[in-house]
């Protein structure tokens, strides 16, 4: 298993821990305290538990090596676990407008002050639990960590929307009992287009989408730094799981020999595996150039 994926396998520990303290806290603190909002933020917390444990069991499958059926590896299960996490995020969304528009419809107590208290600490831990969850994913180059990043985000998102709305209630007095469901139900909205956000990168993903112009720029300068190219042409790039796999064109002087051709080929990719640790593996083909 590489460096990079015990680094991400070790953050989503963290958040499956994280989630399920959270959850707890906001559920007795919403019952206690009379606030939907807060329950509601308590039912996206416990769909990240369930989504982070996706993210561990997508990690630990992408990192498997390749095999005789899969010789490029099982990185591309990444972004498919993505989507059952893009899945459980639009779940939560749709079932926290759901019941935020039914307690909208229906009477209740103005929620509690003590809540506001407890908000402000869930919404400081859930900022940094994206930024460190966020960080590792940029660090391992891990999309499903990516979309557990923005699970802690969004779940912050709607903390701060419930404080806004129990902020809002209990200023403002009798009649404004409903401001946390409509807190909860703005912030459902803003679930979903967190959820568009991570799934379209994953979904580029999946198709072999071209989304690596950094990777590529530095993968031809290390090329053109061997001696023996004198230019490159195709550069494809595709990401399977943390680690991305080459399809590169050189061109060569037409007359040397072939041996001479493969041994350029091979320094190069030598160059590029030793100098970009992330790409898993390079196929080289080589174009005579006929203007030497």
């Amino acid at each position: 298993m590489q460096p990079g994926t015990r680094e991400a396998i070790k953050a989503s520990y963290f958040s499956i821990a994280g989630n399920t303290l959270l959850a707890v806290v906001k559920f007795l603190t919403g019952i206690f305290g009379n606030s939907y909002a807060l329950i509601a933020d308590a039912i996206e917390s416990t769909t990240d538990v369930f989504s982070s444990i996706l993210v561990l069991l997508g990690l630990r499958y992408a990192s498997k090596p390749a095999d005789e059926n899969h010789p490029y590896g099982h990185g591309k299960a990444e972004p498919l676990f993505t989507f059952m996490v893009v899945g459980f995020l639009i779940v939560s969304a749709t079932v926290i407008a759901y019941k935020s528009i039914d307690n909208i419809n229906t009477p209740h107590k103005t929620p509690k002050a003590y809540t506001l208290l407890v908000l402000a600490v869930i919404i400081i831990i859930k900022e940094i639990f994206y930024r460190f969850i966020s960080k590792k994913s940029k660090e391992t180059n891990s999309s499903v960590l990516k979309a557990d990043a923005w699970h802690h985000r969004s779940d912050a998102i709607t903390s701060l929307m419930a404080f806004i709305g129990i902020s809002i209630a209990l200023v403002m007095g009798p009649g404004y009992e409903n401001a946390d469901d409509w807190a909860a139900l703005f912030a459902s909205g803003f679930i979903l287009y967190n959820a568009y956000l991570i799934l379209r990168p994953a979904l580029g993903e999946v198709m072999d989408e071209h989304m690596h112009d950094e990777i590529e720029m530095e993968i031809r300068k290390i090329a053109h730094a061997n001696p023996g190219v004198t230019e490159t042409e195709k550069c494809f790039i595709r990401k399977t799981g943390m680690t991305y796999h080459v399809d590169l064109h050189i061109g060569v002087a037409a007359n040397i020999t072939v041996k001479e051709g493969h041994d350029i080929a091979h320094k190069v990719k030598d160059d590029i595996l030793e100098q970009l640790p992330e790409i898993a593996d390079v196929l080289i083909h080589v174009e005579p150039d006929d203007e030497l």
